[in-house]
């Protein structure tokens, strides 16, 4: 190789050695030995070309001059250099997933790279390469040349190519980090807006009045586009509501106030009052807005719940409570119950607000009632049972009354004890009037904040709010009548809402049966009416079997509860017939099925109509009776019990219905002053029960349950006037919870009945000795012993039967036999004549 030094000399090749001629070359023994050993090793040899090898030595060593061997070591050279930036230019990034970047000092991140290979292209290429290093050595200088200016045009066409080539090769690279760039951007974004939520948060907290400014900043995150900022924002500024809000009203200030002169103090208050309500009225409509929106749908509620059970008294309470009015209803159970909660808790809680919120609660509900159709949740006018009213309030505000008025004399006699004394100066009667004025505005400003409110202005909230309570009430009773009518005509065809045909009645009927003491006497008689029609299953006409179906049982149960609850409540001003209540439970008795209505409804119309009521007629008692026992028969324990011990006390207050204890067909010593027992009679006072027997009592002194068995053995020795029956402190309703298979364990030990004999005390204990020495026999047999005889009965069985088969055959065919034998003496005796 040639080499240049500093002063320019240039270092030839070593010469090539003389030929000899191959006479003169000799060859001994052992390396023709070796090389016939060892062919395989020199069999290259055979394959060189020798050609190719003489004409380049010939070639190289013609060369005329050192300059030429000198160009052509440095065509070697820079063709080298392109070969390696080729190389380096071929060579991509590996894939930022599939290796772990190098991190250096100054932050910067940096990824191995490798060669590209294995494709088709490169192969070729490294073969086209190959072939040229290995023609080049034979070919001419002109074609060198000509051939070196088509790599050259080929390489710089592959180079145009490669560019957008690589560019598509970075792209998803590209894409990659893109993507992790922005994951990593995302991620410290929402820390920087978690700090600073929690840093603004901390300063409002700290101090308020001197950070009000934050509160812009809080609600401009919560318009954020990553819903978890949004939330987080949203309860953060729910906390500093909660505590930064004063606990009175703000009130705007006037133009006429604003052009006024005032302190330093007066104005930075007046900034920190208009900024908290100009930020809390943008974060209830940003609340409101959200709600719509299911994803923030939760915890929108939630801060419009918070916010109006903590401080009902601030501003824009109206909005807070339509928007919970509007979810009281909802299809959502954690929306709904939220909603519910709150307004129970504003209706208990009325020292938060004066009273002010349940009148506009309640009558956003009435509204809604109205607009709506009585299509609602139940639980939209169940709240109005959280509701309480005084009822000693017109004492007290008798009472408030006369120390206003002795206030009012004092002060009159007072002030005229005062003129008289500053009659002669002038100066001090206007001071005085001043005085009195000033006083009469801080008695009303103070009555403005104040949420203690007078006895008058209480009461008349009270009365507003109770009207629009039974308004409500009177709607849902007139509009479930209209539709039950509407069903009857339709031949029971009945539309029904998402919520059911009637959702609000039950509720309705339960508040109309709790506040009715409070009912005006003037709407009882109308009341009455609806109740009536309602219970009878929306006709007037008991005979109509299909108006029956229109209500359910229980609502037919609680129709007739609700009537008796607001007549005992209202019996010294009433004096109105329940007879036709009386008739429909008579009828509903028939109807019940334990899975479809509730029992605790039935029981507890047994015990205000049957139970609990003064006096009933005989035949009436003597008709529930009946039908009662006759109930106890098909149906569980816990009905069996409520219905037993209302017989039982309906046949203690009548005596002429223990009559039907007797076993005579007629029931008894009346029996021919009675008119004949029909069964399937819709009137107890048609049905003639009193000429019937309660022989149900019979068969249920044999019940599976202890207890009914008990109590019904107990009716049946009232006869011979034995009162004392097991039980009989317990009501209806008492009997129905207390023997229910829900609530209460059956254990039938329990109600063992207690023998006082000694003879039968005796007899027993033998009965179970002998079932402990049957079972002790039946322990001690053998199983295989047991098994073989078994089987050998079970096989005697099988013979027998099979036997008995066999011999009916054999029957069959003798019968067949005779008979040949005697047609064929019938056809001789043919044959003869």
């Amino acid at each position: 190789m040639v080499k240049k030094n500093k002063k320019q000399k240039v270092i030839l090749p070593p010469a090539l050695p003389a030929e000899i001629s191959e006479d003169e070359i000799e060859v001994s023994d052992e390396d023709l030995e070796f090389v016939h050993e060892n062919l395989d090793y020199a069999a290259f040899v055979s394959r060189l070309d020798t050609q190719s090898i003489t004409k380049h030595v010939s070639r190289v060593a013609g060369l005329e001059g050192d300059d030429a061997l000198e160009a052509s070591y440095e065509k070697r050279k820079n063709k080298k250099e392109n070969n390696e930036k080729v190389e380096e230019e071929n060579k991509l990034y590996v894939d930022p997933v599939d290796t772990l970047p190098v991190k250096t000092l100054d932050g910067q991140l940096y990824y191995r790279t490798s060669a590209v290979s294995g494709t088709v292209e490169n192969i070729e290429k490294d073969k086209i390469g190959r072939d040229e290093k290995d023609t080049s050595m034979r070919l001419t200088k002109a074609e060198r040349r000509a051939k070196l200016k088509k790599n050259k045009k080929e390489a710089k066409k592959l180079k145009d190519l490669d560019i957008p080539q690589d560019q598509k090769e970075q792209a998803p690279q590209a894409a990659v980090l893109a993507e992790v760039k922005e994951e990593l951007s995302a991620e410290e974004a929402f820390k920087r807006k978690k700090l600073k939520l929690a840093e603004l948060g901390m300063e409002l907290l700290t101090d308020p009045e001197s950070n009000i400014k934050s509160l812009k900043e809080m609600l401009h995150i919560c318009k954020d586009d990553d819903p978890t900022v949004v939330i987080l924002g949203l309860l953060s500024l729910l906390a500093v509501f909660k505590d930064i809000i004063p606990g009175y009203r703000i009130r705007v200030p006037t133009e006429k106030e604003l052009e006024m002169k005032v302190s330093k103090e007066v104005k930075k208050m007046r900034y920190y009052e208009s900024t908290l309500l100009s930020v809390y009225k943008a974060y209830l409509q940003t609340l409101i807005r959200l709600e719509k929106q299911p994803k923030f749908q939760h915890v929108a509620v939630r801060c419009i719940c918070t916010l109006l059970e903590s401080v009902p008294h601030f501003n824009f309470r109206e909005s807070l409570l339509s928007a919970v009015v509007q979810s009281v209803g909802s299809p959502d159970d954690v929306i709904r119950k939220l909603c519910c909660t709150t307004i129970k808790s504003l209706f208990i809680d009325e020292g938060k607000h004066g009273g002010e919120a349940i009148l506009e609660a309640v009558r956003l509900i009435a509204d809604n009632v109205k607009a709506l159709h009585c299509q609602l949740h139940p639980d939209s006018v169940e709240v109005f049972m959280s509701l309480a009213f005084d009822e000693d309030l017109g004492k007290a505000e008798e009472g408030y009354h006369n120390n206003k008025v002795r206030n009012r004399k004092h002060r009159k006699r007072k002030h005229a004890e005062e003129s008289s004394q500053l009659q002669d100066n002038d100066r001090k009667r206007s001071r005085q009037e001043m005085m009195t004025k000033i006083r009469e505005e801080v008695s009303a400003d103070y009555k403005a904040a104040c949420f203690t409110l007078d006895v008058a202005e209480r009461r008349r909230i009270q009365a507003e709010t109770l009207s629009a309570v039974f308004e409500t009430y009177f709607r849902i009773l007139k509009l479930s009548m209209q539709s039950t009518s509407a069903s009857s005509e339709t031949d029971g065809n009945s539309v029904a809402g998402v919520f059911g045909a009637h959702p609000l009645l039950t509720p309705c009927l339960n508040g109309l049966g709790k506040f009715s003491h409070l009912i005006d006497l003037d709407y009882i008689g109308d009341l009455m009416n609806y109740l009536k029609k309602l219970a009878s299953g929306g006709d007037s006409s008991d005979s109509s079997e299909k108006c029956l179906t229109r209500l359910t049982v229980s609502e037919r149960l609680q129709c007739c509860i609700a009537a008796f609850k607001v007549m005992r409540s209202n019996l010294d001003a009433l004096n109105v017939d329940l007879q036709d209540f009386f008739v429909h439970l008579y009828n509903i008795i028939l109807e019940y099925r334990p899975g479809r209505d509730k029992g605790e409804l039935l029981a507890e119309a047994f015990r205000i109509m049957l139970y609990e009521d003064r006096q009933h007629d005989m035949q009436k008692a003597a008709a529930f009776v009946k039908r009662l026992a006759t109930f106890s028969l098909c149906f569980g324990s816990a009905e069996s019990m409520a219905a037993l011990v209302t017989l039982k006390h309906l046949v203690q207050k009548n005596v002429k219905c223990r009559n039907l204890l007797e076993n005579d067909s007629g029931g008894g010593s009346i029996s021919g002053s009675v008119a004949k027992y029909q069964p399937y009679a819709s009137d107890p006072n048609l049905s003639g029960a009193l000429s019937s027997v309660l022989w149900e009592l019979n068969l249920l002194s044999k019940h599976y349950h202890p207890a009914v068995a008990t109590i019904s053995t107990g009716i049946l020795n009232m006869i011979n006037g034995n009162n004392q029956v097991l039980l009989s402190t317990l009501s209806p309703q008492q009997a129905f919870m207390e023997f229910s298979l829900g609530q209460r364990v059956f254990n039938p030990t329990y109600y063992a009945k207690k023998s006082s004999s000694k003879k039968n005390r005796e007899s027993g204990r033998l009965k179970l000795k002998n079932i402990e020495q049957f079972l002790g026999e039946i322990k001690s047999f053998d199983e295989d012993e047991l098994q073989a005889k078994l089987s050998n009965h079970f096989m005697l069985l099988h013979d027998i039967k099979e036997h008995e088969r066999l011999r009916l055959e054999l029957d069959r065919t003798n019968l067949a036999l005779q008979l040949h034998e005697d047609y064929e003496k019938q056809k001789r005796k043919a044959r003869k004549v």
